[in-house]
């Protein structure tokens, strides 16, 4: 078992910054990614960013490629998502996620958080 706590959400303007952390406890050792996924209101759950936990491989949507930086912390079992040039659009609940294989799908990962709220506003 796995547990996931996101935090570093709330209210920004436009153009402005945030960064979202994931901290992971339990039984970790076979997590091999965790990625973040958002869902807005009245919309389905999209992938966002992967970070492969024991490589430098990350991976991110094309929607937020260029102002989202994903990185980790293996010593803290953190990951983090820095979002930059924030846009009204970003505004969703965003999770994070854990999973044995890499994956964009919602389907391959295995545990998730609660979720944190991002409000972007023009």
């Amino acid at each position: 078992q796995v547990q996931l706590v996101e935090s570093g959400g709330g209210l920004v303007q436009a153009g402005g910054s945030l960064r979202l952390s994931c901290v992971a406890s339990g039984r970790t050792f076979s997590t091999l990614a965790v990625g973040w996924f958002r869902q807005a209101p009245g919309k389905e759950r999209e992938f966002v960013a992967v970070s492969i936990w024991n490589a430098g491989n990350t991976y991110y949507a094309d929607s937020v490629k260029g102002r989202v930086t994903i990185s980790r912390d293996n010593a803290k079992n953190t990951v983090y998502l820095q979002m930059n040039s924030l846009k009204p659009e970003d505004t969703a609940v965003y999770y994070c996620a854990a999973s044995r294989i890499p994956g964009t799908r919602d389907s391959d990962y295995d545990y998730w958080g609660q979720g944190t709220q991002v409000t972007v506003s023009s």
